[in-house]
């Protein structure tokens, strides 16, 4: 980097040398809560009553930006897109233990099933602490909040919490008007359609014959071939609208939902799908709340 980027080395070493080595990371990469927990516990975890709170205050503090966002990136709704701002404000400012310096270079340098990435993104994060002066003091080796993450993104920054490479030189800790256009440009390019459909629940056929796959998030069944196997779809949508089928287990047993490409969006800012069907209640229950204490 020193001599392709033109950074100071003596600067790189200092800023690496504060780097602290945190186990626990790789821990978490490896058991994210995504993937370990069903639907209904990951839902009360995150779905509480506190951030539901806190979501409803981040709106009203910021609506004037928010309505003026709506107005401006085509496909833009303020209702559904925003909500990952409210998220990640309300997960990031209780739960950032570890450092972006920290998390990156432990995955960068001993995390070898996915160490080239993260190398490229320790890259990234150097070039954005010279770029945007963020070396300023106290340094970002030394400040908890800016750079902390929650549990289930231990490599990412900001208010958002970005990869480093996603920032694209905006102010992603301090400016809101950046922070929530980020989102809305982010979403929109990987096509957010305005008033399209997220979810939908389904009721099963006697006797159904289907196989889900975990982990998918493309949308590879549709409306009809999901009813060829006894899977009915509770929304009024055309036969041949592309979904995937998504577990959402209850308390009480299995439980499925289906995914439209709204939904498929979501997954690009989080590859999980308990995530994506989170936000999206979470923007429905923050909506509502806003109908009801509307004048």
């Amino acid at each position: 980097m020193v001599s392709r980027d033109g950074l100071n080395r003596q600067d790189v070493r200092a800023l690496l040398k504060e780097a602290r080595p945190q186990p626990r990371i790789i821990e978490i990469v490896n058991r994210p809560i995504e993937k370990v927990a069903p639907w209904w516990e990951y839902r009360d975890r995150f779905l509480s009553a506190e951030r539901i709170s806190d979501g409803v205050r981040f709106w009203l503090d910021h609506k004037n930006t928010l309505e003026q966002i709506s107005a401006q990136v085509p496909g833009a709704e303020r209702n559904t897109w925003w909500q990952s701002s409210a998220w990640r404000h309300t997960t990031g400012a209780n739960t950032g233990p570890y450092r972006a310096l920290d998390a990156l270079a432990t995955l960068a340098f001993d995390y070898p099933p996915r160490q080239k990435f993260f190398r490229s993104e320790l890259e990234e994060f150097l070039l954005l602490v010279k770029e945007n002066k963020l070396d300023r003091s106290p340094s970002p080796a030394r400040t908890p909040a800016p750079w902390a993450c929650h549990s289930s993104c231990p490599r990412n920054i900001g208010a958002m919490q970005w990869l480093p490479t996603l920032t694209g030189g905006r102010d992603l800790w301090g400016d809101w008007d950046d922070i929530l256009a980020s989102v809305a440009n982010y979403l929109n390019e990987h096509g957010w359609t305005a008033g399209g459909p997220v979810l939908a629940e389904t009721r099963l056929e006697p006797d159904p014959s289907f196989q889900i796959e975990p982990h998918n998030l493309e949308l590879n069944q549709t409306i009809e071939s999901l009813a060829a196997h006894g899977v009915k779809v509770e929304m009024s949508v055309p036969a041949d609208t592309a979904v995937v089928l998504i577990s959402a287990e209850q308390r009480d047993g299995p439980a499925y939902r289906v995914g439209f490409h709204n939904f498929y969006v979501l997954t690009r800012y989080n590859a999980s799908a308990r995530y994506a069907m989170a936000v999206h209640e979470l923007a429905q229950t923050l909506a509502q709340r806003m109908h009801d204490a509307a004048p």
